[in-house]
């Protein structure tokens, strides 16, 4: 019998099976970035001879919270056991679970390990891991966690998909784009002056091959953009709860925004995390050949809040419903930070990071100022001395070379270092642990940069220079990508026997030798 012409289409009995495939594959993708990150980098930043050694660090939170306390109050594996061939292998096995996910399969246990996992390297990460995105992924891990079936791995689970899971992402992404919104209209006046983005492509932190073509847009398109931030970050959010066809629109832009970021910079992995939970605003019928993204065809039923509550099971429901209760409650702070006149960025409430606060770019800086380390040879630090650089893997040095893409892989010395620039040796004294190490041409540290100037001999003097970088407009094959301008000393010559250099590494319990007289 033919379906009268004024009858509404009947609603899909599962509307969100392909989104969660997607996102649960996008999410295993940044796992496994993030993880790579962490197996490539982890010995020489945090191991026993690392630049801030994980032991160490323990050591000071076990004295300040005693024992038990310590563990609570910043969960991690790695209080079991720290060593070098632990930290190695927690970051593999976390890469190799990650890859599973990619491939298609998942369940609560295999995103519970991999939430554990990178939670226990947060944790102990300190300075290298002190971003926003880094609690972003775990809230968005721990959410995943519920999203799967409990055992069945199959990438398309016959299990009904916990639609409220779907609307926390949405909750989600509701407070990441809007806490980001925020910041900027509190922050720098650059913002509400339109002109963040004459400044932006060339200051952020590692720019890529587009960023410079961007950079020399016309103000008035620079301007447009930031507009254009405004609505993605302000106005989009606030529809992400609409009915389908708002949810959609908003959708749409906050993956294209996210996109644009990812084409003009390298910002880590989180514009890739963020599409994460933009696809909660998706359906099924948005996937499906033939099936219009605003037809309504799926606006009842399956789509509202607590009629799935179930997903096959009484104690599962229970489950997702208590997991609601608790986000609820821990996102009061969060909430009254958002709406707080003193918002602040990127900062967790609770040991576990399940609910957090994000926001980025609250202040943009209008002049790039890049640390260059550099060595001689020479036994005398003055002016005749020949002074070789150090080149980062990423971040700019050699003026001719062209800015690389990288994202969503975070080389972790060079965003610190990028931070450092802005500030003094003070706030970031294991820069003094890394000259110690390059004048002693330890293989671990050089592998956080891109050459080694002293391949034979270490040098007798390492300096850090202050420079002031800027984009060059393209003059055609082979023009510089940058000028600079040194600015002064970021730290005087310092050698290994250096008395000073020598005495604090001794006090912060970074060397183990006993103080040489100065001589350098």
């Amino acid at each position: 019998m033919d379906r009268p012409q004024n009858a509404r289409p009947v609603a899909l009995p599962d509307q969100y099976r392909v989104t969660r495939f997607i996102l649960l594959r996008f999410l295993g993708l940044v796992y496994a970035v993030a993880f790579l990150a962490a197996a490539r980098q982890i010995l020489p930043l945090i191991g026993s001879d690392g630049l801030l050694p994980v032991g160490d660090f323990l050591d000071r939170v076990r004295s300040a919270y005693g024992g038990p306390g310590a563990f609570w109050h910043l969960p991690s594996l790695f209080w079991f056991n720290h060593s070098d061939s632990c930290l190695v292998t927690i970051a593999w096995l976390g890469w190799g679970l990650s890859l599973v996910v990619v491939a298609g399969f998942a369940n609560g246990p295999l995103m519970a390990a991999l939430w554990m996992l990178y939670m226990s390297i947060v944790h102990v990460g300190q300075d290298w891991y002190g971003y926003g995105w880094e609690t972003q992924l775990l809230e968005t891990g721990f959410l995943a966690i519920f999203l799967c079936p409990l055992w069945d791995l199959r990438p398309f689970s016959a299990k009904k998909v916990p639609v409220p899971v779907i609307w926390l992402y949405r909750w989600l992404i509701f407070r990441i784009m809007l806490g980001a919104g925020l910041i900027k209209l509190r922050g720098d006046v650059v913002w509400r002056e339109l002109t963040a983005l004459y400044y932006h492509f060339e200051t952020q932190p590692i720019p890529n091959p587009l960023s410079r073509w961007f950079h020399f847009l016309p103000h008035g398109v620079l301007r447009a953009g930031v507009l254009f931030n405004y609505g993605a970050e302000l106005i989009a959010p606030c529809f992400v709860f609409w009915p389908r066809r708002g949810r959609i629109i908003a959708g749409v832009i906050i993956v294209l925004f996210q996109i644009t970021l990812i084409l003009s910079g390298n910002l880590s992995f989180l514009n890739w995390l963020t599409i994460v939970p933009a696809i909660a605003c998706f359906d099924d019928g948005c996937f499906r050949r033939g099936t219009g993204w605003f037809s309504g065809t799926t606006e009842r039923g399956t789509g509202s809040f607590w009629p799935h509550l179930g997903t096959g099971s009484v104690w599962h429901g229970r489950t997702i419903l208590l997991l609601c209760f608790l986000i609820g409650a821990l996102s009061l702070q969060p909430v009254a930070n958002l709406i707080s006149g003193h918002q602040i960025m990127n900062t967790s409430f609770e040991p576990f990071d399940l609910v957090n606060t994000y926001g980025a770019f609250g202040s943009v800086g209008t002049t790039r100022y890049n640390v260059v380390f550099e060595g001689t040879a020479s036994l005398v630090a003055d002016e005749h001395a020949v002074w070789k650089p150090y080149p980062y893997r990423y971040l700019p040095v050699a003026l001719d070379r062209r800015p690389p893409q990288i994202a969503p892989y975070q080389p972790r010395l060079d965003w610190a270092m990028w931070f450092a620039a802005m500030g003094n040796v003070h706030q970031y004294p294991w820069t003094l642990h890394l000259i110690w190490k390059l004048l002693h041409n330890d293989g671990g540290a050089q592998r956080l940069f891109g050459g080694n100037p002293f391949p034979g001999e270490p040098p007798h003097y390492i300096r850090a220079t202050l420079y002031k970088y800027q984009f060059v407009p393209s003059a055609g094959p082979g023009s510089p990508y940058w000028k600079r301008t040194e600015l002064g000393a970021w730290l005087p010559p310092l050698s290994k026997t250096d008395g000073r250099l020598i005495d604090y590494l001794s006090a912060v319990g970074w060397l183990d030798t006993p103080a040489v007289p100065a001589g350098g």
